[in-house]
């Protein structure tokens, strides 16, 4: 970077903001002002950001259903070619995160966000027009490298706006809005197949084309709903004025010091690299979306083939367990800010996959089964904000933060791939290696988090005895 971009982004806002600028900033507001204030925050940007997710996983996952809706017909889908198609989306959406975080920093979130979900939404419309296998491949890649920086970009932009014992509801909030499109993308899909003939397109052509034009609308919109990072919201569209933006920049400060981003320096950056922590929480994110993105795939395959259950059956069960995964979701955020927990709530929610898991695998009666589907779609669904809160509480720096959301969902991909590709069709009813794959992946987040948390103890204890201060900020503790 340049010393002019240097000395720019210097003359934006100061980067070392004493205690006491810190104080008169937050006491320029009263306490129902600064909640008005937050509240506000809350409405723009998470509800913002959950309905633009909700597109994201809705445009990613309705493979599922056009499956069952007669695409592997259409496309004559035999083989392995439905788990190639849905396995080569995340090669690109893995390999684009990390500098995609980074031009988003440099770009701006509304520009940079909006514009990739229109880009997306138009690869989703010509879904619905590939005449041959090969065809939907490729767009599949296009797709993996437009929605690449979405999710890391989210989970970043979120955590530069809450201080650390308010996100974790938030995440869940914005996580919640996006797993109601699993929910209901069953019904949705089932109702939009019911165009099949319209315009002499299969219905299952339609489910693509529909949704595709739906998340093209919310990327416009997201254009001007979408804010900026803290320090400069005053710039977003009827949002915050200078003074509410200092507030906000001065709660992070007194959080956890890291409101201003540094320069960018590429060895620096890398050298985030080096912390074990960060790959700790890679791979506690990348277990969990092994499991999400497994049954987000293959329920509505292991409903109809698995089951016995009907095609519209197979889409409209899909929504019930996703509507319980939302509400213990919110009710573990609620726990984990409040007593100020990450650990335990993400342990807690590893061990109802591996009730449920078992369940849906092995036992003979459907009804148990479809309860073992409960189970299990709560345990990955509620860990996805637990982990993201959990990453984001015990970092500190603008760019580490900027590298971790992306290596963070980097390995979620590589559990996209593993998710995608573990339940076969030769493996119908009962599923075998993909019930155990996702048990493994359950305990293995067991493991992790408890390693974590014996880390996180000992250098807190340390701390405690005037040693080495944590992430380099004098008082910063973990949360455990």
């Amino acid at each position: 970077m340049s010393f002019d971009n240097e000395k720019t982004g210097a003359e934006q806002i100061e980067r070392t903001v004493s205690a006491e600028s810190n104080a008169a900033h937050i006491a320029e507001f009263t306490p129902a002002e600064q909640r008005k204030i937050i509240h506000r925050i809350d409405r723009r940007l998470v509800t913002t950001l959950g309905f633009l997710y909700m597109c994201s996983l809705m445009d990613r996952t309705n493979l599922g259903a056009a499956n069952i809706a007669g695409m592997a017909k259409g496309l004559h889908l035999v083989g392995d070619r439905y788990s190639l198609i849905v396995l080569i989306f995340f090669i690109p959406y893995v390999l684009f995160q990390p500098p995609a975080t980074v031009v988003l920093r440099k770009v701006g979130p509304r520009i940079f966000l909006s514009a990739i979900t229109l880009l997306w939404g138009a690869c989703m419309i010509c879904f619905g027009f590939v005449k041959k296998w090969d065809q939907m491949l490729g767009l599949r890649v296009i797709l993996g490298v437009l929605e690449a920086g979405f999710f890391p970009g989210c989970a970043y932009l979120l955590s530069c706006w809450y201080t650390r014992y308010e996100l974790q509801k938030r995440n869940a909030v914005f996580y919640l809005i996006g797993s109601m499109a699993s929910a209901c993308a069953g019904i949705l899909a089932y109702g939009i197949m019911q165009m099949d003939g319209v315009a002499n397109l299969s219905g299952w052509r339609w489910i693509f084309i529909i949704e595709g034009l739906i998340t093209c609308v919310f990327g416009i919109a997201g254009y001007f709903l979408i804010v900026d990072f803290p320090e400069l919201a005053a710039k977003s569209w009827a949002f915050l004025t200078p003074q509410e933006s200092a507030f906000i920049v001065a709660r992070i400060e007194i959080d956890r010091h890291d409101a201003i981003p540094e320069p960018f320096n590429l060895k620096n950056y890398l050298k985030n690299c080096l912390d074990s922590k960060v790959w700790a929480f890679a791979c506690l994110f990348g277990l969990t979306t092994t499991n999400t993105y497994a049954i987000a795939y293959f329920l509505p395959v292991i409903l109809r083939s698995g089951m016995g259950f009907s095609i519209a059956k197979a889409q409209c069960l899909v929504a019930p367990p996703y509507v319980a995964a939302a509400i213990v979701m919110y009710g573990m955020a609620v726990l984990g800010d409040k007593y100020h927990t990450r650990g335990p709530i993400v342990i807690f929610n590893a061990i109802l996959g591996l009730i449920g898991l078992p369940l849906l695998g092995y036992h003979h009666n459907n009804a148990v089964r479809y309860f073992g589907v409960f189970l299990a779609t709560i345990s990955c669904n509620a860990n996805i904000p637990a982990v993201l809160t959990y990453q984001a509480n015990n970092i500190r720096g603008q760019w580490k933060r900027a590298l971790c959301s992306a290596t963070l969902v980097g390995f979620g991909g590589i559990g996209g791939i593993i998710g995608s590709t573990v339940f076969r069709d030769q493996d119908a009813p009962k599923y075998g290696p993909g019930i155990m794959t996702t048990m493994i992946s359950s305990g293995l987040v067991i493991v992790i988090t408890c390693l974590l948390t014996l880390k996180f103890h000992l250098a807190n204890k340390r701390v405690e005895r005037g040693g080495k201060a944590i992430e380099g900020q004098a008082g910063f503790k973990y949360t455990l």
